[in-house]
């Protein structure tokens, strides 16, 4: 197969179906069976997910980040908060996560709102990473043109050679958002591209109802 049959390529999803009586009642705890079972399958990068944010005139940006944590209260993950996400979800709370688990031929999409998270909780996951990527973090300016990779680089030395002794601090500029979600689907792989995809929708009292979709 080659770029020019691209409309040919193509495959059967056959591993699993879904139904409702699989499901459980709250969306995290699905979820969460669903993000550890991919882990016990091996699969390559099972906490990566696609960020997307608005800007303010309505254009969609994604990227890829790592989920860091998970709960009954949403889902967390960290950046600079100079960044171009951090900066659309400054002016437009809204955002959209998903997660890809091709192998397992599933699917999560999430939408909600993204919250800040406290400078005290940051730290604390910030202190836990490897030295490296805390350096990395202090080192980038992210989203910020740059001309060449040697001037990245350089500017990392000069973070190793700046905090060589000692626990090296959380920059003021980076920090971390937890993503309340008010709507959850569960995408399943079905024969003949009949998927099956469930809706969980939270209520104004907080309770999720759960709805079968159309693939």
């Amino acid at each position: 197969m080659t770029i020019e049959h691209l409309a040919d390529i193509r495959r059967e999803y056959k591993r699993e179906h879904l139904d409702m009586d699989m499901l459980n009642t709250d969306p995290m705890l699905q979820f969460e069976t669903w993000l550890q079972q991919s882990i016990d399958a091996g699969l390559p990068d099972p906490t990566a997910m696609t960020v997307a944010t608005v800007d303010s005139t309505g254009q969609p940006s994604q990227r890829i980040v790592l989920l860091k944590d998970s709960g009954p209260d949403g889902f967390v993950f960290y950046t600079n908060l100079g960044s171009r996400k951090a900066q659309e979800l400054k002016a437009n709370s809204k955002i959209s996560l998903h997660f890809p688990w091709h192998h397992l031929e599933r699917q999560v999409k999430v939408c909600g709102v993204a919250k800040p998270l406290s400078v005290a909780r940051a730290s604390q996951y910030f202190l836990s990473r490897p030295k490296e990527s805390q350096l990395a973090a202090w080192a980038s300016q992210q989203s910020k043109p740059i001309s060449t990779r040697q001037l990245l680089m350089a500017q990392f030395d000069k973070m190793k050679q700046k905090f060589a002794d000692g626990q090296i601090p959380l920059p003021d500029f980076w920090g971390g958002y937890q993503v309340i979600p008010h709507e959850i689907e569960f995408w399943q792989g079905g024969e003949h591209r009949l998927h099956d995809r469930f809706v969980y929708t939270r209520q104004s009292d907080n309770r999720w109802t759960i709805e079968r979709l159309m693939p």
